[in-house]
């Protein structure tokens, strides 16, 4: 058995011939530039490419495959120099009477991934492109993805836009079928102590992922995962938590860096409560957002620190983007003195940190991997941030 680090759900931006799938993403992030991130400079052992469904995309991935530089595994899974590329998807899902809410498929072939791409496009207006609304009901949704071989995997559950219980239910069972949920994805504002405090949570794997929609965000949550190789059929073993696969280690953001952490006005930041009208008493702006944190408050059934047995540790950590004094020309430094992010972070000892970027920044970054800095809280859209003492 070996632990290989993984982050599970990063966006497609744009095709290889520049037409747009995840509108809001980078349009540097491709399909073979995110695999060169994610391989060279990130050091992740497995991704997940969330935007496979996507015909464009499909073409790029099969390119590759005939030029010999990639190659797909005999138990599922692609393989592209040091990383293993795990097919998935994320759609839109409105239940009647409900609010949206997002879902990850992950599937284990590029066939099975095709066969998806052709479901998809009879239910939604664009199948080009990412997170598109689905014409179905969960439970059938759930029906397809198992007969297709793959895993369904609500996506970032607790945030108030398009979480599952962020914006569509209070449990699980009253719009899908929990038997067939084997774990879900926190999101970046909300951690394993947090979660937790949902009893109906502690039959899942949890998952902390980055939803990367630059090239700098892979790799800002990812998990230390379990398996005795890389492939579709380990990982979805691991996700099971069966014949000893399993997530050995979260490591996610500091969830107060998150953006909807707390409650607050998305027009001027205020934590004030909403007054008679609805409105910020402050700026007069009529959108307060529900943050995580507080909606958890709302359905928690169990005190913090409750956990199953087979709950892994949650290691908060500050992603080198958020550490103060750290630019892209010295990231690019620290990427040339130890080769991958993930070197940076787990691998390098202060004193040779400090030679590359002074003792200065090496003990931000140090302190950054147990998450022992301040923080300012993130809330209604705006990601926290460091404050230095």
């Amino acid at each position: 058995m070996h632990n290989y680090f993984c982050d599970m759900h990063i966006h497609i931006g744009g095709t290889w011939t520049g037409k747009p799938v995840k509108i809001t993403a980078s349009r540097q992030m491709t399909l073979t530039k995110i695999l060169e991130e994610a391989s060279e400079k990130k050091g992740m052992d497995v991704i997940g490419i969330i935007d496979s469904h996507s015909p464009e995309v499909q073409d790029e991935l099969l390119s590759l495959l005939e030029a010999g530089v990639a190659a797909e595994h005999e138990h599922g899974g692609i393989l592209y120099k040091g990383t293993m590329l795990i097919l998935g998807c994320e759609l839109e899902i409105k239940e009647p009477g409900r609010g949206e809410a997002h879902f990850l498929v992950y599937l284990p072939t590029l066939c099975a991934m095709q066969e998806w791409t052709r479901w998809l496009s009879q239910r939604c207006k664009n199948v080009q492109l990412s997170s598109q609304r689905v014409s179905a009901r969960l439970r059938e949704l759930q029906e397809w993805v198992e007969h297709l071989g793959g895993l369904l995997i609500p996506a970032h559950i607790f945030t108030p836009h398009k979480g599952l219980y962020g914006s569509c239910t209070d449990h699980l069972a009253d719009v899908l079928d929990p038997t067939l949920v084997h774990a879900v994805e926190l999101g970046l504002s909300a951690n394993t102590d947090m979660a937790d405090r949902l009893s109906e949570l502690h039959t899942k794997t949890f998952l902390t992922n980055s939803d990367a929609h630059s090239l700098g965000k892979i790799g800002r949550e990812y998990q230390s995962i379990r398996m005795a190789e890389r492939s579709f059929a380990e990982w979805e073993k691991a996700i099971r938590r069966q014949d000893g696969r399993a997530v050995a280690v979260n490591y996610g953001l500091h969830p107060q860096l998150g953006k909807y952490h707390q409650t607050a006005c998305q027009g001027c930041q205020s934590l004030l409560s909403a007054d008679a009208a609805g409105r910020c008493p402050e700026c007069g702006h009529k959108r307060i957002v529900r943050g995580v944190a507080a909606r958890i408050d709302e359905l928690a059934d169990r005190e913090a620190g409750a956990h199953p047995a087979f709950r892994p540790p949650y290691i908060e950590q500050f992603p080198l983007e958020f550490i103060p004094g750290i630019g892209p020309k010295l990231l690019e430094k620290l990427y040339q003195a130890f080769g991958t992010q993930m070197n940076v972070v787990h691998r390098a000892t202060e004193d040779e940190l400090a030679k590359v970027v002074g003792e200065k920044i090496a003990k931000l970054i140090v302190a950054g991997r147990d998450g022992s800095l301040n923080v300012q809280k993130g809330g209604a859209g705006t990601y926290g941030k460091v404050i230095l003492s």
